[in-house]
């Protein structure tokens, strides 16, 4: 079976790894995003798909538009069985899709969460489960018939990482499966009325208030360690635990000073707070933090 992988990310990475190391199966290119700047000293780093393609001897292309004439003319001059697709970032054109069948693995249970960031949206929601879908992709974004989906349940207090974890080895299992079972599965039409979209994580959507307590743990759950939950100060919110979604509360009102952390009142609701990492300084824990400020009980955290 010959495969061409395209793909970017960790998630992306983990799938490749697990196919190159499966019996039977050959990948005979790797499609990735361009070489991008990285950190403050803006070094050209490579995607980690590339990274595992080259250390495999797989050939690599880093297209900037995979719907470019010259591109998808190249591409259809590699013979293989199916295309894999994990998280790649561009949408494949009506002349690839049609070189061979196309699957995607979408860290979701569609059409739940199509788009960029399924998986933080399952925990900015708050959702008891989620899942991994096998896709026959189409010219939409992530509205294929649906291959087969493996569902998993979602801790209570769940971090973004642990569920990136656990999608990521339900998808590598999932890919192998309907690779090695293709013709025995029957594509079923995803149902629209149904369907929701998330968008890419950015830096600003990190930046939080005390209002209630549950939606501000969620998005903390989700956007840990990038980009983070940050107050309008700039002040990271580096530790914190979800208590109650009961009480009402003055806004970031410290409520308690406790041995190693401190309680913080939201309108609706209050969370623990163990450490956080003023703009521009090192993390420190929460107690180092309001001596320094000079505030205690009744004083609001900002």
């Amino acid at each position: 079976m010959r495969i061409i992988f395209m793909g970017t990310p960790e998630y992306a990475g983990r799938i490749l790894e697990k196919v190159i190391n499966t019996n039977g199966i050959e990948v005979v290119a790797v499609y990735t995003q361009p070489d991008k700047p990285v950190g403050r000293k803006k070094i050209l780093t490579p995607p980690i798909v590339k990274t595992i393609a080259l250390q495999n001897n797989i050939e690599v292309f880093q297209p900037n538009r995979l719907r470019d004439a010259d591109v998808v003319k190249r591409l259809k001059e590699i013979e293989c069985d199916y295309i894999v697709v994990a998280a790649y970032g561009q949408i494949l054109p009506r002349e690839i899709l049609q070189h061979a069948p196309c699957i995607n693995l979408h860290a979701s249970i569609l059409p739940q969460y199509r788009g960029a960031s399924p998986i933080q949206q399952t925990l900015l929601n708050g959702d008891e489960k989620t899942g991994v879908s096998a896709m026959l992709m189409d010219e939409g974004l992530d509205t294929g018939g649906i291959i087969k989906i493996e569902e998993i349940n979602v801790g209570e207090n769940e971090m973004a990482e642990s569920l990136f974890e656990r999608l990521t080895d339900v998808a590598c299992e999932l890919t192998l499966e309907v690779l090695q079972n293709f013709d025995k599965y029957t594509p079923i039409k995803q149902d629209e009325t149904k369907s929701s979209h998330c968008t890419k994580i950015t830096k600003q959507d990190g930046e939080v208030e005390f209002e209630e307590a549950r939606t501000l743990f969620n998005k903390y759950r989700a956007f840990t360690p990038w980009p983070g939950v940050y107050l309008t100060s700039g002040l990271k919110l580096k530790k914190i635990e979800f208590l109650e979604n009961e009480t009402q509360n003055e806004s970031g009102k410290i409520l308690k000073v406790e041995k190693d952390s401190i309680i913080v009142g939201c309108k609706k609701g209050s969370i623990r707070v163990y450490t956080v990492q003023p703009e521009s300084k090192k993390e420190m824990d929460i107690l180092s933090y309001i001596n320094g400020k000079r505030i205690g009980v009744a004083d609001t955290l900002s």
